[in-house]
């Protein structure tokens, strides 16, 4: 239940990014929730095997280029998802960053109910 709650969240963290940043866009609610459980699926696969293929640019760059993975990573949700898309990969690299932080904040919401 908690991982519904938390691919739900992340939608609507999506469609927030989505309406402030004009370099990416969504659809629909619905597509945005896609876009979390196909982000999910990315960092859970594909990430490991680039962090592990990047490690020693990752280490000359004290962990910066793992930013930069991110950013790959939100490509590929918008190669793969029709109703979402994101202009570069600068802009993919500040949805990241900023995604990262909307999730951090909503999920510490839910620890705090418990």
């Amino acid at each position: 239940m908690k991982t519904i709650l938390k691919i739900l969240l992340t939608g609507l963290a999506v469609l927030i990014l989505a309406y402030v940043l004009p370099g990416v866009a969504v659809e629909s609610y619905w597509a945005a929730v896609i876009v979390a459980i196909v982000l999910a699926l990315l960092r859970l696969i594909v990430k490991p095997i680039l962090v592990v293929l990047t490690f020693p640019i990752t280490v000359v760059t004290l962990g910066l280029f793992l930013l930069v993975i991110n950013a790959v990573i939100i490509l590929m949700a918008d190669y793969f998802i029709d109703g979402f898309a994101v202009k570069n990969i600068w802009w993919a690299l500040a949805f990241s960053l900023l995604l990262s932080f909307l999730q951090s904040i909503l999920f510490s919401i839910l620890k705090k109910e418990n």
